[in-house]
């Protein structure tokens, strides 16, 4: 599988966000895309054999969620992650972005309390900001290279008015996969103050040997105010197509949600959406075993290169996602002149650590799911840059 993976895919001129986007997001499109979350990586074969064969049937028509479907979600989370899901907590929404804004409008009110942990995604910011809702941030701390949750901290935010625990797991940006007694304080505490949490673990499957992704929902009790975001896209590079579920044990959360949906009349089902969900869940596994391999390879090469010829720039060891983080504050640059000089005098665009929000300044977010040969040339310009 290695061979796949090596191979450039010229994805310019296909629509793609991470490419045809270049120049509208980093004022020129002479930049190596390294940025939205997105694989430069052909996805499985029996997705692209699924999507054929759906696309062979000449009607597109409205589409209903086959059982098939379902059970090839749970045959999937209960081998990869041991966790028993029931077919009737599952609901099949519209992607993990709306999914965090529909929760946090069927679970809290205006004026509630909504904990974020910077640095974080930014939709976890704006799904409380642009509901009325009030942000409560949970700063992440950084210590030995690694970063972990200020408990004390938390416990504070869940004092002052908080409804909603949004946790990131595995952690995008900085890349931490989050343990067992790490998950199970937090639990306490959103026992202790009746606080719903939303996990978003699009990135669950994302989890580099030698470290193991826990779902909270294999530790969380039926009276758990819990609900799962879980999705296929990152996993197996579908993202454009936009399904994904919630799954939440209590009916109630369940109604409420789909409630917020129903008002919006938004409609999840997708004939190619579907097709593709199936495929990767039932057919994808060896595919992603082999990427995981590859994925670790290219950050050990990130890691060795900058260890070697820009130790000013520190990687935070991720042990999750395909996203590396980047401490550039041995640069003393601010984050303008961060930003200029990776975008104009690299030539390399990354996603700046200011946009998650407390903690992200002087931060690079670099995603290395490309052919390490536009790793290396990544890395080669940064060095060229200083050089000049």
């Amino acid at each position: 599988m290695s061979s796949d993976f090596d191979s450039v895919i010229v994805r310019s001129g296909t629509n793609s966000v991470k490419h045809d986007g270049r120049a509208a997001y980093f004022g020129t499109a002479d930049v190596l895309p390294l940025w939205v979350a997105d694989i430069d990586f052909a996805a499985p074969g029996a997705v692209t054999r699924a999507l054929l064969e759906r696309a062979a049937h000449p009607v597109y028509g409205y589409s209903l969620y086959p059982e098939s479907m379902f059970d090839a979600l749970v045959s999937w989370l209960m081998k990869r992650h041991g966790w028993e899901v029931g077919r009737e907590a599952i609901m099949m929404v519209p992607g993990v972005v709306p999914s965090l804004y529909a929760t946090v409008l069927a679970l809290t009110k205006p004026g509630d309390g909504v904990i974020v942990q910077p640095p974080v995604y930014p939709p976890f910011f704006s799904a409380a900001t642009t509901n009325g809702r009030r942000l409560l941030e949970n700063p992440l701390c950084l210590e030995n290279g690694r970063y972990g949750i200020d408990f004390d901290h938390l416990e504070q935010c869940a004092r002052d008015g908080a409804r909603l625990i949004m946790l990131c797991s595995p952690h995008n940006p900085v890349g931490r996969v989050w343990e067992r007694a790490e998950l199970l304080q937090l639990l306490d505490i959103a026992r202790s103050y009746d606080l719903a949490i939303l996990s978003d673990e699009i990135h669950a499957d994302l989890v580099y040997p030698g470290t193991i992704h826990t779902a909270l929902g294999t530790l969380a009790g039926g009276a758990d105010h819990l609900i799962t975001a879980i999705a296929p896209s990152k996993t197996f590079n579908i993202p454009g197509l936009g399904l994904s579920c919630l799954i939440a044990k209590n009916p109630e959360h369940r109604q409420a949600i789909r409630k917020v949906f129903d008002s919006l009349h938004v409609n999840n089902a997708n004939p190619f959406s579907i097709a593709a969900f199936e495929a990767a869940y039932r057919s994808g596994e060896a595919w992603l075993d082999s990427l995981l391999v590859y994925l670790a390879g290219n950050r050990d090469c990130v890691r060795d290169y900058l260890a070697d010829y820009l130790p000013d720039i520190r990687l935070i060891e991720p042990e999750g996602t395909y996203l590396v983080w980047l401490d550039c504050r041995r640069l003393d640059m601010n984050d303008a002149e961060l930003r200029e000089f990776f975008v104009h005098a690299a030539h390399v665009g990354m996603n700046p650590g200011i946009t998650f929000g407390a903690g992200g300044s002087g931060f690079m977010r670099l995603n290395i799911a490309a052919p390490r040969s536009v790793i290396l040339d990544a890395l080669a310009r940064i060095s060229r840059a200083f050089e000049a």
